[in-house]
């Protein structure tokens, strides 16, 4: 007959031998697996550089680079009580970051890359207002 017995939390593992007791169970092997993400459409964006008074440079994968200026948009009061109001602050606004080739801040702001490429590359900038 077999003896049944509870097992808790990492004692299965243990006991079973299945992963070492210092195995390191929490490691993200995603890259190992998945390919790294490469952008096919031009208008995906790179990289962004803050610059002074809500405004900020990007460039785009086929290398269009331009500036946006949200300046007159952040100061409208349609912005009110929204996610971008929060980007008032310099501080937040400096926390813009490229998500997925979009540009997005902590707050969910984020800006339509294909809109903002087809701006820069008529006029190498996109007014917001």
């Amino acid at each position: 007959m077999v003896k049944s017995r509870a097992y808790y939390g990492n004692e299965l593992i243990d006991d079973w031998g299945f992963v070492p007791s210092t195995a390191n169970t929490e490691t993200d092997r995603a890259v190992e697996v998945a390919p790294k993400i490469r952008h096919t459409v031009p208008w995906r964006v790179t990289s962004v550089t803050i610059l002074p008074d809500a405004q900020f440079e990007v460039t785009f994968v086929d290398g269009t680079s331009g500036k946006v200026d949200m300046q007159a948009f952040l100061s409208s009061s349609k912005v009110e009580g929204t996610v971008f109001e929060p980007l008032r602050d310099p501080t937040v606004f400096a926390d813009a970051r490229v998500v997925m080739g979009a540009i997005q801040w902590p707050s969910g702001a984020d800006l339509a890359p294909d809109a903002m490429y087809d701006a820069i590359r008529k006029g190498n900038v996109w007014v917001l207002d």
